[in-house]
């Protein structure tokens, strides 16, 4: 989505024992750490493993979905979750876990169940199936079907539908806000001002009122302003078409709930299809055009996923910063590091490229032209990251 554009595990995520209007202590654990005790909590270790392997798989997507939608957070809160069974999961601070229970989390902390073609994780809402039903999966009956002989997927596809999957190896880092840090305002350009666009646009089909931004370029001019600024009089902030933290986290908040990524039934968020060079040539610094912008949007992803390489602007410029992330890309690679992109360098590149496209993007259209990468970002699709929506 607009905000953690891929979704990653959190190494930690901090959790309120109580419901989010009750003043309660706040708890910071590691991920792993919160899905064994809520499932050591919700769910009994006696259990068919099916029926633990569903259950689990769960609580890590509903507990991802509420990191990936910043929903507390959004809210003005400093945690992630709460220990609300009512709202969220059941969290028992210092409890202890069951073994089994923690060999399983340990094997799958790193998944989580998205619907086919959409990237956020599901809101896996759950509850036990017998004093409280739901359209999300029954705990109880999760056991009844793993006795019938269903696989964990099968109970999954069960209770969420057919066009649920399995993202696996799913990438762990630090939490990130979504909040860039800084103001944007006029003149303020880049990935940020995309993703501002984008919001304003999704939130401005429910209020009218709201100017549409087009095209969604990167660049904060006079039009964006005028939408900002119609946004916060609309919702009683400052109007002085400034996006600060308070204007930022308000347009989240109603992304999140006019999308409904927080709720089973999502809109569902999509990444549009930027993917393969298709060229032979060589490039090295001072080349330009589209085969230098693919390039960049392919070492970008995988920057943000997988490897530690310098941020890159989208621009078509081979400059030392894209030399420098060549060469970060070529030592991860295996390659000899010259800042060079031949063929080799080119084919090892989009080899991890479309690895994570397929498991992490839910990027299905391979390939794009050269021609048709550089098209789609200036025509604002910059820089590769914005996301389309299901109708």
């Amino acid at each position: 989505m607009p905000f953690n554009v891929i979704p990653y595990i959190p190494q930690y995520i901090t959790v309120h024992l109580a419901p989010a209007t009750q003043g309660a202590e706040n708890v910071t654990v590691s991920f792993p750490d919160y899905i064994k005790n809520v499932a050591s909590s919700e769910i009994y270790p006696t259990w068919s493993e099916a029926a633990l392997r569903a259950n689990i798989l769960a609580q890590i997507s509903f507990a991802l979905n509420r990191v990936y939608t910043e929903y507390y957070r959004s809210r003005g809160y400093d945690f992630d979750i709460t220990a609300s069974p009512a709202n969220d999961q059941k969290f028992i601070k210092g409890r202890s876990t069951f073994e089994n229970v923690d060999r399983l989390v340990d094997e799958l902390f790193t998944s989580y169940i998205r619907r086919r073609g959409y990237v956020e994780p599901l809101s896996a809402r759950f509850c036990n199936g017998t004093t409280v039903t739901c359209d999300g999966l029954s705990q109880w009956g999760s056991e009844d079907l793993a006795k019938q002989g269903y696989d964990a997927m099968s109970i999954l596809r069960h209770y969420y539908g057919q066009d649920i999957e399995l993202v696996t190896s799913a990438p762990v880092r630090d939490l990130r806000e979504s909040y860039p840090g800084y103001p944007l305002r006029r003149g303020s350009s880049g990935e940020y001002v995309v993703v501002l666009q984008t919001m304003l646009n999704r939130v401005g089909r429910n209020y009218p009122a709201i100017p549409r931004v087009s095209p969604v370029d990167g660049i904060f001019g006079s039009q964006t302003e005028r939408a900002v600024r119609e946004f916060q009089r609309i919702f009683g902030l400052s109007v002085d078409g400034i996006v600060g933290r308070a204007t930022w986290y308000k347009l989240v908040f109603l992304y999140v709930g006019v999308t409904k990524l927080s709720e089973l039934a999502s809109e569902g968020q999509q990444f549009t299809r930027i993917q393969v060079p298709g060229s032979g040539a060589t490039l090295w610094e001072g080349s330009r055009g589209p085969a230098v912008s693919a390039l960049q949007f392919f070492i970008a992803v995988l920057g943000q996923v997988l490897y530690n390489f310098p941020t890159l602007d989208i621009d078509g410029i081979f400059g030392a910063k894209t030399r420098q992330a060549v060469q970060d890309a070529q030592r991860y690679l295996g390659l000899a590091p010259t800042g060079i992109v031949d063929q080799e360098t080119w084919l090892a590149i989009y080899d991890a490229y479309v690895a994570v496209a397929r498991t992490l993007l839910a990027d299905e259209k391979l390939p794009l032209t050269p021609e048709e990468i550089e098209s789609q970002v200036l025509s604002g699709q910059y820089p590769g990251f914005v996301l389309t929506y299901s109708s």
